[in-house]
This record gives C-alpha cells, sequence and structure tokens, in this order.
C-alpha cells in the first residue's frame, strides 16, 4: 500500500492545470458570513432556509432551478444540485457537504454565535468551520467555474445533506438517492484538510480514505429511591459517577492499519519533535508502549490509534430532596473500522463493573472500510495541496469523527474527504465555544476546489 501510494504521489506531482486562479474571495467570505448567520440547528427549523439561500444563490450564478431539489424530512432538509454534461464522457462524481450546525448557547460565547463576525484575520461564527467554509467555498467555485466557460465532461452531483451532526436519517436517505445516479466516487468537503504550524506553514495534508464510525450509548441503573433524610447505600446517581469515571479512564486497545500507518508515518516526517518521533515510532512498532502513551496523551493523536468512549452527558433525579430513582448516562464512541458496535457495547459493559447498568443504543452509523485509493482522485488532491504548499505530500488518512461517507461507504460508493481548509489546531473550535476560520484560508481553498474540479470533471 505505502509502495503504491508513494508511486502516486511522484506522478501526480507533475502538472498544475492551467487554470487555477483563487477566484472571487471577496464573494465567497460574503456566502460564508451569510450562512453562517442562517441557525441551520436540527430542531430550529432553520435547515430548509439555509438550503434554499444556496438554491438561490445558485440560480442567480446561472444554473438552472429545475436542477436544484430541496427535500425537507425527518425535521430538517437535504439539498441536491446536478451540473449536467452536455455531452457525458465519464460516470457521475457528487460533491457533498452538510447544512446543519451543533447548536451554541450565546451565553456562554464572546460573540453572538450566529452572526459571522470578521475581526483579528479570523471569521467567527457556529458551523463556519464545521461545515459552512468548504460549503460555501466549494458553491462559489462552482459559480466562477460557470462563469469562466467551464464544461463539465461528467454529470457533477452536489448533495447538501441536514442531519450529519445528529441522527443522519437525512444523510442515509440522500446516500441511497445518490447510489440511484450511478455515482461513480464522491468527494466530501467534510473530510481531510490540511494543517499549519505555529508559524502558518502548511506541514501536512489528510486525504480522509477512512472514518471511524458513530455511536451513542445510553447506560441507565435504576433504583427505587426514597426520601432524601433516609439515604440507602444504593445511589443511582453515586453509582453512574463511578462508571463514567471508568470509562473515561479506560483506554481501548491500540490499532492501526495501512491508511493510519501511512498518515502518522508521513505526519512524522513532518516534524521532529517527541510528537512526531512518537508517530514514527508506532507506524514502524503498534505495540511500542511509549509512542501509545504519547499519541494517547495527544488530542489530535489519540483517536487515530484506537476506538475511543467518552462520557458526553447525565441525566438523572426527579427531586432536590428525593433519592435518585433513575440516571442516565450518555457515551459517545467513535469507533475503529474493522470494530463492531456490538463488541463496544460489550466492552463497555465490563468497564463498567455495575451489573445493574442497561443499555440502549442511540445513534449508530454504519461500520465501514477504507475506500481504495483512486489514482484519479489522488493525482487531483496532489496537484491542489502542491499549490498550496509545493513538496507538501497528500497522505491519505482516517478521520477520527465519523462524516456523511460512511453512509456512501456502506453502500459501495468510494468516498473521499478532501477539504480545502488549513488550520492551525490551536485555531479549530469546531463544535466548541468561539468556533472560527482564518479570513486568509479563503483564496487558497477556492484554487484548491478549482484544481480538483478542473482535473476530475473537465
Amino acid at each position: 500500500m505505502i509502495r503504491t501510494l508513494a508511486a502516486i504521489l511522484a506522478l501526480s506531482c507533475s502538472a498544475l492545470p492551467a487554470h487555477a486562479a483563487p477566484g472571487d474571495t471577496a464573494e465567497a467570505k460574503r456566502l460564508l458570513m451569510d450562512s453562517v448567520g442562517i441557525a441551520s440547528v436540527k430542531g430550529r427549523g432553520q435547515t430548509p432556509a439555509l438550503a434554499r439561500f444556496y438554491r438561490d444563490w445558485l440560480v442567480k450564478a446561472g444554473f438552472n432551478a429545475a436542477d436544484i431539489q430541496i427535500d425537507e424530512l425527518a425535521g430538517t432538509a437535504n439539498f441536491h444540485m446536478v451540473w449536467r454534461a452536455a455531452k457525458a464522457k465519464a460516470r457521475p462524481m457528487a460533491l457533498t457537504g452538510h447544512l446543519d450546525v451543533v447548536e451554541a448557547n450565546p451565553a456562554d460565547w464572546e460573540r453572538p454565535p450566529f452572526t459571522a463576525i470578521a475581526e483579528q484575520g479570523y471569521i467567527f461564527g457556529r458551523g463556519v468551520q464545521d461545515n459552512k467554509f468548504d460549503v460555501a467555498v466549494l458553491i462559489a467555485t462552482l459559480a466562477q467555474l460557470k462563469a469562466s466557460g467551464f464544461k463539465p465532461r461528467r454529470d457533477i452531483h452536489l448533495f447538501l445533506s441536514g442531519d450529519e451532526e445528529t441522527d443522519g436519517i437525512a444523510s442515509a436517505a440522500q446516500a441511497k438517492q445518490a447510489k440511484a445516479f450511478d455515482i461513480e466516487f464522491m468527494l466530501n468537503s467534510d473530510g481531510g484538510g490540511g494543517g499549519l504550524d505555529a508559524d502558518g506553514k502548511p506541514y501536512f495534508y489528510r486525504l480522509q480514505a477512512a472514518e471511524k464510525s458513530y455511536a451513542d450509548f445510553q447506560m441507565t441503573i435504576t433504583d427505587p429511591g426514597g426520601h432524601s433524610s433516609t439515604p440507602t447505600g444504593s445511589n443511582a446517581i453515586a453509582r453512574i459517577g463511578l462508571v463514567a469515571a471508568r470509562i473515561a479512564g479506560h483506554r481501548w486497545k491500540a490499532e492501526v492499519n495501512d491508511i493510519t500507518r501511512a498518515s502518522l508515518a508521513e505526519a512524522a516526517r513532518q516534524r521532529s519533535d517527541a510528537l512526531g518521533q512518537a508517530m514514527a515510532r508506532f507506524a514502524a512498532n503498534p505495540a511500542d508502549a511509549d509512542a501509545i502513551a504519547v499519541l494517547r496523551a495527544n488530542p489530535g493523536t489519540i483517536g487515530q490509534i484506537g476506538t475511543t468512549c467518552v462520557p458526553t452527558m447525565i441525566n438523572g433525579g426527579h427531586a432536590p430532596n428525593a433519592l435518585p430513582q433513575r440516571v442516565t448516562l450518555t457515551v459517545n464512541c467513535r469507533i475503529f473500522p474493522g470494530t463492531s458496535i456490538a463488541a463496544v457495547q460489550t466492552e463497555l459493559a465490563r468497564i463498567a463493573e455495575d451489573p445493574g447498568v442497561t443499555f440502549a443504543t442511540g445513534v449508530d452509523w454504519p461500520v465501514t472500510p477504507a475506500s481504495p485509493l483512486r489514482p484519479d482522485v489522488t493525482a487531483a488532491v496532489q496537484a491542489a495541496v502542491s499549490a498550496r504548499a509545493p513538496g507538501l505530500n497528500a497522505t491519505p488518512g482516517m478521520d477520527a469523527g465519523a462524516t456523511d461517507s460512511v453512509f456512501w461507504r456502506a453502500l459501495g460508493i468510494p468516498s473521499y474527504g478532501v477539504s480545502g481548509l488549513f488550520m492551525r489546531q490551536a485555531d479549530s473550535f469546531a463544535h466548541g465555544l468561539n468556533e472560527r476560520v482564518p479570513e486568509s484560508a479563503i483564496a487558497p481553498a477556492l484554487r484548491h476546489w478549482d484544481i480538483i474540479l478542473r482535473r476530475l470533471a473537465g
């Protein structure tokens, strides 16, 4: 696998397309900031509004309104547009992203989360990184290609899902819809991407060719309860607290596959610190205990070397002066490819050390294998990365979090995360407070998508 990858990278660094202009950054910035202002959290009712906003923008850019479909379902909406080739010379390709964002409490933020604010070289707002940046840049790139007279040689489908951040019901439905169009491969704007070092220099790019699956487990303890003035030896809140602590402290077995081995080895070549040395040692020997300890201590690498499960929510009790009768702990797991959800639940039950815990599964997404490394996709992405950072390899890797790609891979459609966003790890606050992206990232991301689309559809 690694030898084949090296050959592909050598070939794909050859020539860049003649048309790789950055495009209109002001228009892309405006599209991004306006989209952040639409609070497309599932349940708020604004996701269909965002879908209509993108539709109207694309129609104004010259796309046919009849080729754009918005389906409202499961409390959200899915978006689908097709740019038809006059004479198709290849099977259709798909571009994807998602409309929805996670919730944000304005009281916790330094700035209003659903009003995009540009200051200090950043654009702040909920969803600005996940995933509205790449969606806005992708849509702006399509519009600029249209304006330039670009003629695709294959149909280009743009799918934007409406519940990627929650239960994936609409996402799964959209993948089935794509299957009916005989999509040859999918490029996901919500996966992969590049990293900047402390000085703002690109030092890695990950082409997402695999990802971990997602599952939520509700672990519940019930108890007869009683009056708080007469405590018993069994307190459901205290017991679930011990379970949560055991799960938080557990370290799942270290695992590796061809994709993660290549990714870690390439990342190690880009750095000389202790973390880089640990990456190299683990890639060479996945049983290296010292390397595993270093990688587990770093938030950016712990998810690359095995399954992770963390307590994320707790709900229990019914009155301040009563013993709790029911307490539920939510545990979120990101599951390494090849490990079943059933096996994870069995391990959680063992870790809990409390036979009174009962399980219910919330969101659980398919566990899928890695996508094959297509030379055309790899070469196109490498060309885009080389335009941004000459000499930097686009290394196939695994995303620690699940995206819509799991539903596509489950149906046999090869899927690749090819985000155009490069960021410092210190600036990444997706799902957290004060989410932001560097304003300077827009121009190179436009060029990134322009190169990829011209190579694969032109």
